[in-house]
């Protein structure tokens, strides 16, 4: 059998994938490794073997695309996070990791480790490759010996598997502890009601729908109006008359706002009648519509409709003249029976159109991004850095995914296409660098000093997580869901990230992570580099 995986890298790449799927099913008092299990299957098939190991190019590939779907997914909510949250949550990745470059060199001195071990050890209690191979790369610089240079790799591999499995456990155990509490960021996930609301209050009968809602910032939208026995679309040009009832979609805090201030709410529900006006959700499909603003559309004049609720993936939020539609998204329209076809036609509504994806403009932006990867840039002291071939994709995918188009290139993908390249490429990443991996950490398990090293790194790792935890969630009240993300990102680590998505249940982790890890990426790299001095 060993000879037969040693002959297939490709057979070893699926069993492994296979094998590693299997076991993060299952759970041990509530708690599974999920897709991380892949990477410690991973180095199980590596330790039998020096030779059962995947090409180099499995572990790239899997990271370029696992890192640039994510980027494109984060990027329109990235640069927006680059508030006053997008600050303090970088602020917070500055303090951990400036905290933990100075411990890792008080521990090196009180264990009497030598600089390449502390610096192995900082990249794998980090989970960071790039951090590694600049390591390597000062120390051939420096004329280093084979045996020198064996030193951050062993401390690498010793610390690694650590600095997943203890953030995996601190992420379990937090949410064990914090997971229920309600958190104010997440308001924007609270479902969605529709009501129908008669006006009694004349004052506001002056003022459009539009002038109402941008006066009174209210954060709802209208469906239906019905006047004595006409029934029409609520367009923002519509003024209300007392008496008239219109239906009215939002959060219930929202719409009890809206109540107070326009009239009373009655049974009648405007939004299920479907004799004079109907609504259908319909699948953006079109590639000429995609990243286009609903404003830039205006539907409301050219098709009589009105758009009431968009669903993205699984969350359901209301929209406004700002919403950018992507591909996937199904926009729930409210208009008569013929115009709603022909916005259909308009929207695309294809299913088969939203299992494509464009190569053009997948292939352009991840070689875009690799080419942004190989430039050096030169730091202070004479350090020279690269982005390399996870942070270059990772800078690209953000910033296309918030331009979301250029000209006729349509930069987004579809949701669903977008998460299956995604898990592909995080399985092909862990897989890749789990049998990479496993010889060597089995052989460093078999020399002395074994336990210092183990328990350097597991002191790091534990530090990370306890003061990113910490701090973020009692400090700094960051939501769990977007502190497991900024955890994600400290540590770089896809299989983290994939954890806390799996955990989250929505997409808040990606925000955090694309947040941070540009920051990251280059601290570890650079702190790394000076403990080596």
């Amino acid at each position: 059998m060993i000879e037969l995986l040693k002959a297939n890298p490709i057979l070893l790449l699926f069993l492994v994938a296979a094998v590693g799927f299997l076991v993060g099913q299952l759970r041990v008092g509530g708690f599974s490794l999920g897709v991380a299990a892949v990477l410690f299957v991973g180095l199980g098939f590596g330790a039998i073997s020096p030779e059962l190991r995947l090409p180099e190019f499995v572990y790239q590939f899997g990271l370029v695309l696992f890192v640039y779907t994510i980027a494109l997914a984060s990027g329109p909510g990235f640069f927006t996070a680059l508030g006053r949250r997008g600050i303090r949550d970088n602020l917070l990745v500055l303090g951990v990791l400036l905290t933990l470059g100075i411990l890792t060199a008080w521990l090196a001195y009180l264990f009497r480790l030598e600089p390449p071990f502390a610096s192995g050890l900082f990249a794998g209690a980090l989970t960071n490759t790039p951090a590694l191979a600049g390591v390597l790369e000062t120390l051939k610089a420096q004329g280093a010996s084979d045996a020198v240079l064996g030193q951050p790799v062993a401390a690498y591999a010793l610390a690694y598997p650590l600095g997943v499995i203890g953030m995996l456990l601190a992420l379990h155990l937090a949410w064990r502890m914090w997971g229920q509490t309600p958190h104010p960021e997440e308001s924007e996930t609270e479902e969605l009601e529709s009501r129908t609301l008669e006006v009694t209050h004349p004052e506001l009968t002056g003022l459009t729908l539009d002038e109402l809602v941008r006066a009174k910032r209210w954060h709802v939208v209208f469906g239906r109006h019905k006047s004595g026995e006409v029934l029409q679309v609520a367009r923002g040009d519509l003024r209300l008359q007392v008496g008239d009832r219109i239906s009215v979609i939002g959060s219930p805090d929202e719409l009890d706002r809206v109540g107070e201030a326009l009239g009373r709410f009655v049974p009648e529900a405007l939004e299920q009648s479907r004799e004079a006006l109907d609504f259908r959700r319909v699948f953006v499909s079109s590639r000429e519509v995609a990243g286009r603003t609903l404003a830039d559309l205006n539907l409301p004049g050219r098709f009589g409709v009105v758009v009431t609720r968009v669903r993205r993936g699984d969350v359901e939020f209301l929209p406004s003249g700002s919403t950018v539609l992507e591909l996937g998204d199904r926009v729930r329209v409210v208009g008569t029976h013929e115009r709603i076809r022909e916005v259909s036609r308009f929207l695309g509504d294809s299913y088969r159109a939203l299992s494509e994806v464009d190569m053009l403009s997948f292939g352009l932006g991840i070689a875009l991004g690799l080419l942004l990867g190989n430039v050096t840039f030169d730091l202070p002291g004479g350090v020279e850095f690269k982005l390399g071939i996870a942070g270059g994709p990772l800078v690209m995918g953000l910033v296309l995914g918030a331009l979301n188009r250029t000209g006729p290139i349509l930069w987004q993908l579809p949701y669903s296409a977008n998460l299956t390249v995604r898990q592909l490429g995080v399985i092909l990443f862990l897989a890749g660098i789990g049998t990479r991996s496993g010889w060597t950490f089995a052989e460093t398990l078999a020399q002395g000093g074994v336990l210092t090293l183990i328990l350097v790194g597991a002191i790091l790792t534990a530090g990370a997580a306890l003061l990113t935890l910490w701090i973020g969630h009692r400090v700094l009240k960051i939501s769990l869901g977007t502190l497991a993300g900024i955890l994600a990102g400290l540590q770089t680590q896809p299989a983290v990230l994939a954890f806390a998505l799996e955990k989250a249940g929505n997409e808040r982790p990606n925000l955090g992570y694309a947040t941070v890890y540009p920051l990251a990426m280059l601290l570890k790299i650079l702190i790394a580099q000076l403990l080596l001095r």
